[in-house]
C-alpha cells in the first residue's frame, strides 16, 4: 500500500514537469504563461515558440502521462485502479504544477500519453477522430474535447476495466472544466484557430 502511494505521488510530481514553460525559459527566456493564451502547453507552444518546441513539448507531454501509468504498473503489479490513480495523478501535475505555483496547462497530451498507455487501440480512434476534426475546423480546443468525449463511450464497448471507464469520464470532466473559456469562444465563433499567433 504505501509503495502504491508512493507511486501516485510520484505521478503527480512527475506530471508537475512543464515542459511548455521550460521551453519558453531555454529559447527565448519568457514565462510562456505570459504570452499568448497563457496556457502552458503545446498549442501555446506553437503559437509563441513555433512548431520545433511545439512538437517536442507535445511529445513529452505525452511520455510523461505515459510514464506515470507504467510507475503505477511496475509497482502495483499491473493493478488497474494504482494505474489508473498515477495516469490521473500525472494529468493533475500537468494543470496544477507544483513547482511552477500551481499554473499549468489544460492537460491534453499528457491525457493522451496516459489513455494510450492504458487502451491504444481506443486512443488511437479517439485521437484520429480529434485529428480530423482539427484538420477540418482548424480548432485544437474542438478536437480535444471531442477526443476525451469520446473515449468512454470507446472503453465501454470495447470492454476494457471499469476503472479505465470511469477514469475517462473523470478525464472528460477535467477537459471541459479547463476548457470552459474556448468552450464560450466556440459558441460565440470567436475561438482562436490553429496557426493564429497571439501577442
Amino acid at each position: 500500500m504505501t509503495l502504491n502511494i508512493v507511486s501516485i505521488i510520484v505521478g503527480y510530481l512527475l506530471g508537475s514537469i512543464s515542459f511548455s514553460y521550460l521551453a519558453g525559459r531555454l529559447l527565448k527566456g519568457i514565462d510562456i504563461r505570459n504570452h499568448g493564451s497563457g496556457n502552458a502547453g503545446a498549442t501555446n507552444t506553437l503559437r509563441v515558440l513555433g512548431k520545433g518546441p511545439a512538437v517536442v513539448v507535445l511529445l513529452l507531454d505525452a511520455v510523461k502521462g505515459a510514464a506515470a501509468v507504467g510507475i503505477g504498473y511496475a509497482i502495483s503489479g499491473g493493478d488497474p485502479l494504482i494505474q489508473v490513480l498515477c495516469g490521473l495523478a500525472a494529468i493533475a501535475g500537468h494543470n496544477w504544477p507544483v513547482y511552477f505555483g500551481f499554473r499549468g496547462g489544460k492537460g491534453i497530451a499528457t491525457t493522451i500519453g496516459a489513455m494510450a498507455s492504458l487502451a491504444f487501440v481506443p486512443t488511437l480512434i479517439a485521437g484520429i477522430i480529434a485529428i480530423v476534426v482539427i484538420a477540418l475546423t482548424k480548432y485544437v480546443s474542438l478536437g480535444s474535447l471531442l477526443l476525451t468525449a469520446v473515449l468512454p463511450f470507446l472503453l465501454y464497448f470495447t470492454g476494457k476495466p471499469m476503472e479505465m471507464f470511469w477514469f475517462s469520464i473523470l478525464l472528460a470532466l477535467f477537459a471541459f472544466v479547463r476548457h470552459r473559456s474556448n468552450i464560450v469562444r466556440l459558441v460565440q465563433g470567436n475561438e482562436n484557430k490553429l496557426g493564429t499567433k497571439k501577442a
